[in-house]
C-alpha cells in the first residue's frame, strides 16, 4: 500500500515536469510563470504525500528521539507492539510480564511468545535481568527494538486522525505532560513497580501512557490500552455484522456497521475521553501496590 502511494505521487510529480519540458520555448515571463506554477504544484503533491505517510506510520529515526518519548515497535506479523518510555542515554524503561514482553497466562501465550524476540541467555549489561525485576525493566534501545522498526506514539491527536489510524496502539486523544515529569514517573516505577501485568488492562502500553499523562481509569474497565481495544473491538465488530445478517443481506451495510462498531469501541476506550480517567501521582499509585 505504501509503495503504491509513493509511486502514485511521484508519477504525478514526474508528469508535471514532463509536460513543462515538452512545451515550446516562448516568452521568458511565460516560462517563469510555468516554473512558479510547477513549484507550487510540486510542493502541494509532496505535502499530500507527507500527510498520507503520517496516517500510515509513526516511524522515526533514533537520532530524533528525546527523553520522555513514548516509543514502540511491532513484533512478528504485526500481532502486537511493545511499548516503552525513552529516558535518554540509549535507555528505555518498559513494563513486562516477569521479563516476558506479553502474556495472558493461557494457551494464547504460545502464539504471543513465538511472535516476540528471542530471549538470550547473555544479556546486555545495560538491561535489567528479568528474574530480578518486578515487571518494569530498563533496556538499551537495541534490545528493546529486538531488530524491529522504531515508532513514536502520538498524543493530542484529533478525533478524525484517531479514527483514521485503523490499528489501535499508535496514538491517543490525551495530552502529554512535560518530558521531565514523564521520565520521573518511568524511573520511579522502575524502582517500585507498576502492579500486576494484565494483557488487557495493565500492559506495556498502559504503562507508557500513564508515564506520559499521569491518567488512570478508576472504574476498572475490562480493557485499557488502544492495542487491547483493537483486539476486543475486532471480534465485537464481527459479531455485530453477523447479527445484522438476520435483518439485511446488504454487504455494504454490514461492512459499514462493522467498521462503525470497531471505531466506536476504540474511541470509547481511549484514556483521553474516558470519564473515569483521573490524574494520579506516581507516589500515590505505587502505594496501592503495597
Amino acid at each position: 500500500m505504501t509503495k503504491f502511494l509513493q509511486l502514485h505521487n511521484f508519477k504525478a510529480i514526474f508528469s508535471i515536469f514532463k509536460k513543462s519540458f515538452e512545451t515550446e520555448k516562448g516568452d521568458p515571463r511565460r516560462r517563469r510563470s510555468k516554473t512558479k506554477i510547477l513549484r507550487v504544484t510540486t510542493q502541494r503533491q509532496l505535502s499530500r504525500f507527507s500527510i498520507i505517510m503520517g496516517l500510515l506510520s509513526n516511524r522515526v529515526d533514533k537520532e530524533s528521539l528525546k527523553p520522555g518519548d513514548h516509543i514502540y515497535s511491532w513484533r512478528t506479523a504485526y500481532i502486537y507492539a511493545h511499548h516503552g518510555i525513552y529516558v535518554g542515554n540509549d535507555t528505555v524503561i518498559h513494563f513486562t510480564r516477569r521479563g516476558q514482553e506479553v502474556g495472558t497466562g493461557t494457551f494464547l501465550d504460545i502464539l504471543l511468545v513465538s511472535s516476540g524476540p528471542a530471549r538470550y541467555q547473555v544479556l546486555c549489561p545495560t538491561c535489567t535481568p528479568p528474574e530480578e525485576s518486578h515487571g518494569v525493566v530498563s533496556s538499551c534501545l537495541n534490545c528493546f527494538l529486538a531488530g524491529g522498526v522504531l515508532y513514536r506514539f502520538e498524543y493530542s491527536v484529533s478525533p478524525a486522525l484517531f479514527i483514521a489510524k485503523a490499528r489501535g496502539g499508535t496514538c491517543t486523544l490525551a495530552v502529554s505532560d512535560l518530558d521531565d515529569l514523564v521520565v520521573h514517573r518511568a524511573e520511579y516505577l522502575l524502582e517500585n513497580g507498576f502492579g500486576c501485568y494484565n494483557v488487557f488492562k495493565n500492559n506495556c502500553e498502559d504503562f507508557a501512557i500513564y508515564c506520559k499523562t499521569g491518567l488512570l481509569g478508576l472504574d476498572q474497565a475490562p480493557i485499557g490500552s488502544g492495542q487491547a481495544a483493537s483486539f476486543v473491538g475486532g471480534p465485537l465488530a464481527a459479531a455485530s455484522s453477523t447479527t445484522l445478517r438476520l435483518v439485511t443481506t446488504n454487504v455494504y451495510g454490514m461492512a459499514a456497521t462493522a467498521v462503525g462498531v470497531y471505531c466506536a469501541s476504540r474511541y470509547a476506550a481511549d484514556i483521553g475521553i474516558r470519564r473515569d480517567a483521573m490524574k494520579v501521582s506516581v507516589e500515590d499509585l505505587t502505594r496501592r501496590f503495597r
